[in-house]
C-alpha cells in the first residue's frame, strides 16, 4: 500500500479533534451520513446499490462551539464480497487517517431495507477484527427517515414493530445508542436536530471511555511510524552542508522506509482478516447446520402431529358411525314375527 508524501508543514497532532468513522453494508447511505454531519457535500454519494466509496476519506468541519470532528467515509469494508487485500489496505489506511484513536463508530443502517444476516455478520466481522471492546464506541445510525416519516413512524415505531432478533443483540451490544437521519431534508431545523442528536451519543461514548478514544496495537505501530517520519523529516530541513536535492533524496529514503513498514501491517491486517472471516464462515455454517436440524425436528414433530391428528378424526369419525347405527337399530325397536 502506498502511504501519502509527508510534507514539511505535515501536522501530526490532531489538536483536540474528535475522530467519527463511518461503517456498514454498501448502500446504506454512509456518504450521505457523512455530509450530513460535516454540513455540506464532502463525499461523493448517490443513490447506488453497487456503492460509491471506493477507498478511505477524511473530512474535517469545526462545530459551533469550536470542537473540530474529522470524519472518515469508508467503503464496504466488512461486506461478505470484500476481497481481505482490499480490506487491509483500507483498514490501514483509515487507521492511519484516524491516528490518535477513533472517539466513536457510526454503524449506518437503512430503515429501507430489513437487518440482514449478512449485515449482523459486518458487525460481527468488526468486533472480530478490534475486539470486544469496539463495541463500546459504537452507535448506530439509521438512515431513511424520511421514508418512516412518510409513514408518520418514529424510530422507536420502526423498532417495535417486527424488530429481527438480530437487531435486538446489535442494539444491545452497543448499549442502545441509535439515532435516525434524514439525508434529503433541506429544513436547517431538522438537520441541526439529528445531528444535535448524533452529537449527543458521541459525547456519551466519550464520557463512558474516560474521555479516551479507541485504539489497539496497530493504532500504535503506525502511530509510531508516522511520528519517527515526521520528526526525521524536520531534521533533515535543518541539516548543515546538504543542497536541496540531496534533503529530497533523503525524505524520499525515509517516505520508502514508511511504505514498506505499512506493507508489513497491511500484510498482517490481510492474515488477521482472513483468520477472523474463516472463524465467521464456521461459526455462520454451524448455526445454519443447528437452525435446519431444527427445523427439520421442527417439520418432523408437525408430520408427526399431523399423523396423529389424521388418526384421531379418523377414530371420532369411526366412533361416530357405530353410535349412529346403534341409535338407527334401537329406532327401528324388537323385530315381531308374525
Amino acid at each position: 500500500m502506498g502511504g501519502s508524501a509527508i510534507s514539511d508543514d505535515w501536522e501530526f497532532t490532531t489538536n483536540g479533534a474528535r475522530t467519527l468513522v463511518l461503517v456498514g453494508c454498501t448502500g446504506n447511505g454512509k456518504s450521505a451520513t457523512g455530509n450530513s454531519i460535516v454540513g455540506r457535500k464532502a463525499f461523493k454519494s448517490m443513490s447506488s446499490s453497487a456503492g460509491v466509496t471506493s477507498t478511505c476519506e477524511l473530512q474535517r468541519t469545526v462545530l459551533e462551539d469550536n470542537q473540530i470532528l474529522d470524519v472518515i467515509d469508508t467503503p464496504g469494508l466488512f461486506d461478505c464480497s470484500s476481497e481481505p487485500e482490499f480490506v487491509g489496505n483500507e483498514i490501514v489506511k483509515c487507521i492511519n487517517m484516524a491516528k490518535d484513536g477513533i472517539h466513536a463508530v457510526l454503524v449506518v443502517l437503512s430503515v429501507r431495507t430489513r437487518f440482514s444476516r449478512e449485515e449482523h455478520a459486518a458487525v460481527q466481522s468488526l468486533m472480530e477484527f478490534f475486539g470486544s471492546k469496539i463495541s463500546d464506541y459504537m452507535i448506530l445510525v439509521f438512515t431513511g427517515g424520511d421514508d418512516l416519516e412518510d409513514n408518520d413512524e418514529t424510530l422507536d415505531d420502526y423498532l417495535g414493530r417486527d424488530c429481527p432478533e438480530l437487531l435486538k443483540n446489535t442494539l444491545k451490544m452497543c448499549g442502545n445508542r441509535q439515532v435516525l437521519f434524514d439525508n434529503k431534508t433541506k429544513d436547517p431545523l431538522k438537520k441541526a436536530e439529528q445531528l444535535k442528536q448524533l452529537l449527543f451519543l458521541v459525547n456519551v461514548v466519550v464520557e463512558n471511555n474516560a474521555g479516551k478514544p479507541y485504539t489497539d496495537d496497530l493504532f500504535k505501530e503506525l502511530k509510531k511510524g508516522a511520528t519517527k517520519l515526521h520528526n526525521q523529516a524536520t531534521e533533515v530541513n535543518f541539516l548543515v552542508g546538504y543542497t536541496k536535492q540531496e534533503r529530497l533524496e533523503l525524505k524520499e529514503q525515509m517516505q520508502k522506509s514508511y511504505e514498506e513498514q505499512l506493507k508489513r501491517i497491511t500484510e498482517v491486517v490481510e492474515s488477521k482478516l482472513k483468520e477472523t472471516t474463516h472463524r465467521l464462515e464456521e461459526q455462520l455454517a454451524k448455526e445454519q447446520a443447528a437452525r435446519l436440524k431444527s427445523e427439520l425436528s421442527a417439520k418432523n414433530a408437525q408430520k408427526k402431529s399431523d399423523e396423529e391428528i389424521r388418526k384421531l378424526r379418523e377414530y371420532l369419525e369411526r366412533a361416530q358411525r357405530e353410535t349412529e347405527e346403534l341409535r338407527g337399530r334401537s329406532d327401528r325397536g324388537p323385530c315381531n314375527i308374525l
